[in-house]
Formats: C-alpha cells, sequence, structure tokens
C-alpha cells in the first residue's frame, strides 16, 4: 500500500473538511426565513424579550463574531444549542443516532447482499430471460421514489391489510413483557421502512454490479482462464466477482457513510424517529445550529468512508495509485 497515496488522500479529506465546515455555516444563512420568528412563536413579545432571546442565542451579534465564535465552541467539541429543542445539538443528534443506524444500516445490508447477488446473475446469464427480467426489476425499483414506495406500501400493507403499523417505532402505551416482545415490536414497525430503503438500494447495487461484471468479462485474463479449461462458474466465482466488486466498494463506502443521515423521506413518512426525521424538523424550524451540526456529522461520516474506499481499493488493486 503507497504510504503517499494514503498521506496525500488524508490532507485531501481535511482540506475537504475545513471547506464544508465553512459553507455549512454560511448556507443556512443565507436560506429564506427568520430564525427568530420560529423561536419566538408569541406575536405579543415585548422588544425587550425579543432581545434577551437573541442576545441568549448570539443571533444580536454580527455574522463574522458568530462565525468566530461557532468554530471556537466547535473546537471545545461544542456544537451549539438548538432553537428547536432548547437543548445542546451534541445531545438532540446523539438521541437519534441509534434508530437512524438501525433503520438505514438493516436496509443498507439487505440491499447489498440481494443486489450483489442479482446483478452477478444478471451478467452470467446476460441476454437471457432470467437477465431482462432481473435487469427490468432493478431498473423499476431503482427508478421509484423512495417517498411514492413508501406511501404504496402504508396504503396497501397497513391501511388495507392492516398488517403493519403506520408510524413511530413502538407502539405508544405498550408494556413489554421480555425482550423479545420488545424486539418483535420494533421489528414489525421496521418492516415497511426498511422494504423501502431496500427495494431502491437493490435496484442501484444490482445495477452497478451487472455493468461492473460485464466489463470484466471482456478482459483478457478472463479469456486466458477459459482457454485454460477452467470451468465456466469458477471463472466466475475466483476471476471475475473479486475483480467486478471493485466499484462496489465505493458506492457501498458512500452510502454507509450516508447512514447516519437516515433517509428524510422514509423517516418523515413513517415518522422514524431518527436523524432523518430530525433534519426536516430543523429545516422547517429554521434551528441553524442543529442542521449544522446534522450536516458536519454526516459529511465527516462520508469523507472518512470514502477515505476508507480509497485505502481499500489501493490495498486491493496496486495499480491505484492517484
Amino acid at each position: 500500500m503507497n504510504k503517499n497515496h494514503i498521506l496525500k488522500k488524508i490532507i485531501q479529506s481535511v482540506i475537504t473538511i475545513i471547506l464544508v465546515l465553512i459553507l455549512n455555516y454560511f448556507l443556512f444563512r443565507i436560506m429564506p426565513g427568520n430564525p427568530l420568528q420560529m423561536i419566538m412563536r408569541n406575536p405579543k413579545a415585548t422588544p425587550e424579550a425579543i432581545a434577551k432571546t437573541k442576545a441568549l442565542f448570539g443571533l444580536d451579534k454580527p455574522w463574522y463574531v458568530q462565525f468566530g465564535i461557532y468554530i471556537k465552541h466547535l473546537l471545545q467539541g461544542d456544537l451549539g444549542t438548538s432553537f428547536l429543542y432548547k437543548k445542546p445539538v451534541g445531545a438532540v443528534i446523539a438521541s437519534r443516532v441509534i434508530p437512524t443506524v438501525l433503520l438505514v444500516g438493516v436496509g443498507e445490508i439487505i440491499a447489498v447482499i440481494i443486489g450483489t447477488l442479482i446483478g452477478i446473475v444478471a451478467a452470467w446469464k446476460r441476454g437471457q430471460k432470467i437477465d431482462v427480467t432481473l435487469l427490468s426489476f432493478s431498473l423499476i425499483t431503482y427508478s421509484m421514489p423512495t417517498f411514492w414506495l413508501g406511501i404504496v406500501f402504508v396504503a396497501f400493507f397497513s391501511v388495507h391489510l392492516k398488517l403493519f403499523p403506520t408510524t413511530g417505532m413502538v407502539t405508544p402505551g405498550l408494556t413489554y413483557t421480555s425482550t423479545l416482545a420488545k424486539i418483535s415490536d420494533i421489528a414489525r414497525h421496521m418492516f415497511l421502512p426498511v422494504l423501502t430503503l431496500s427495494l431502491v438500494m437493490i435496484g442501484e447495487y444490482a445495477l452497478i454490479m451487472r455493468n461492473s461484471l460485464l466489463d470484466v468479462f471482456t478482459e483478457d485474463y478472463i479469456t486466458t482462464a477459459y482457454a485454460k479449461g477452467f470451468p465456466e462458474k469458477y471463472v466466475v466465482r475466483k476471476h471475475a466477482v473479486p475483480n467486478a466488486l471493485l466499484p462496489m466498494v465505493t458506492i457501498v463506502a458512500i452510502n454507509l457513510g450516508l447512514v447516519i443521515a437516515g433517509a428524510i423521506q422514509v423517516e418523515t413518512i413513517f415518522s422514524w424517529p431518527g436523524l432523518g426525521r430530525l433534519m426536516y424538523d430543523a429545516l422547517k424550524n429554521r434551528d441553524y445550529p442543529l442542521l449544522q451540526g446534522i450536516f458536519l456529522i454526516v459529511t465527516i461520516c462520508v469523507i472518512i468512508a470514502n477515505l476508507c474506499a480509497d485505502m481499500l481499493y489501493s490495498y486491493l488493486d496496486p495499480r491505484v495509485k492517484n
């Protein structure tokens, strides 16, 4: 593994984080809307109360002073105070991480396994009926908007068949007799959101894996393997698939980095108490500190995931130097 290549990628990652940090701060402040109106919903608030609230959240200072304070607090591990929840941003985000990782993480694992298998079978049987069927399935699911698919599932499975709950992570007011009962309740609430996320990502992974494997099939070393008399299944399993997985590393790493961001549309439709729903509420209420905290954490996770993918690429393929 090239140490200079790794060092270069680390420096690029640090620079990217700094640039995103600056953009992250100013982006939300050029958005329309006044956060003070969201904080103080009382139209009869006195000028003294308004001034006190502005001072409390630091909104009475010039933008460059606010930016300096933000950087200073950030270096100390303080992401600020949420306008909406009146709590430290770090604590608010921490309370939503586990539901998001649980929901999106399970959906991601299912999608990677099934999508990769579908892509391998479709490429192996290229031009046959099974390839056409699997390719059509992948294209249809990949093109489906998640919010539309979620609404369809709610209407059919929850409203019509009454098989699964429509909202939340657990049943409100339900007393669990055992840990297994709690897990079962969470699983019932997770089924439709996970199904919605997985179907869309399965199509994405299947298409990428199929196209990557088809490219590998044209390489000279595959022709050489066939010329040596190796069985087709052996060539596909031992020579083609390992090399075709390289492009999958990047897309899986990016999506894993985005796990922490949750899925805004799915979490909003199913009222799942994760970071996606939290981001939606923060946007709706112009909660700048909370938005900054979420976007910063998501950015760092994605950059770290990409860095890991680059390092893994260098390990799997020594030809990768840049």
